[in-house]
């Protein structure tokens, strides 16, 4: 397939790797060139605007940061919708609220071309495999046309309703995964006097109803972040979780609720960036709670 990507951060790189690996032609924008670098060495290629991507290609990802990129994006005179892209795809990968990913299905309806929102759990690596989860929210002629590329980048892939279904269900996920990250750092610093080895640690932890599924996965990289070693390329940092956080609490004063917990590790985390360490990836955040 002729695929297109926009918005190459850390997941945008590896879902174009990944596509190029299955020999898919993958051509790339970005807004900062120097993040395209990766990709483009294992035979992505780039052009100059949003809108020469969406005229080049059949089927177009987008992995931005928040509702000011998308519009940024996908309007204006060189945005991804400023062209003839009747009858082709777009597949929103990005973490925001429902009511952005609604506007902008419906601006993509007025274009006459089909529109997938399909936010995705699981980091860079997952994303090498084909091993993410897809949220999907769609119409189902919508998803069915997006299916054949969706499942080369999933392991499963659960259409939950319309759109705005699958930024719902996304917020939702990314909540306890977060808070765990907090949670994890505050239950280790109570075993500080027990001295024990950061590897057997985090084994005990895992090893029953305190953990949570990513450290079946990850803890490896959390005792080495303890212990002080390096934990390898970051995944998902302290910045980005922080600004999921934001996201989620605005979605619940629109829906009237209140999320106490998110709101106290939003505090959290808002501290430790600004004691330098808005970069820490997750596996490290127990370590830098519980120092």
């Amino acid at each position: 397939m002729n695929i297109g990507i926009a918005g190459i951060g850390r997941m945008g790189s590896a879902i174009a790797i990944r596509l190029l690996d299955l020999g898919h032609t993958v051509t790339l924008w970005n807004r900062t060139p120097a993040k395209m670098q990766a990709a483009l060495a294992a035979g992505a290629k780039a052009v100059a605007t949003p809108a020469e991507l969406a005229t080049r290609c059949d089927v177009v990802f987008t992995i931005l940061t928040n509702a000011a990129a998308i519009d940024a994006v996908y309007a204006g005179q060189h945005g991804l919708l400023a062209g003839e892209v009747a009858g082709k795809l777009f597949i929103d990968m990005s973490t925001v609220r429902p009511e952005t990913t609604c506007a902008l299905a419906a601006r993509v309806a007025q274009c006459q071309a089909d529109f997938v929102e399909c936010p995705v759990g699981g980091t860079i690596g997952p994303a090498r495999e084909g091993k993410l989860f897809g949220l999907a929210g769609a119409e189902p002629a919508a998803l069915e046309r997006a299916r054949p590329v969706l499942m080369q980048l999933c392991r499963r892939l659960e259409h939950v309703g319309p759109v705005g279904a699958g930024a719902s269900m996304k917020l939702a996920i990314n909540l306890p995964l977060i808070v765990f990250w907090q949670a994890l750092g505050e239950a280790i610093s109570l075993t500080r006097p027990l001295g024990l080895d950061p590897a057997r640690l985090i084994d005990i932890f895992a090893d029953t109803s305190g953990a949570a599924t990513v450290l079946k996965n990850r803890g490896a990289s959390v005792a080495k972040a303890l212990a002080g070693e390096s934990t390898g390329p970051v995944a998902f940092d302290l910045d980005s979780m922080r600004k999921d956080l934001r996201t989620m609490l605005e979605e619940a004063r629109g829906l009237g609720v209140e999320l106490p917990t998110a709101a106290g590790v939003l505090a959290c985390f808002d501290a430790a960036v600004a004691a330098g360490q808005g970069g820490l990836d997750g596996v490290q955040i127990p370590a830098w709670v519980s120092r």
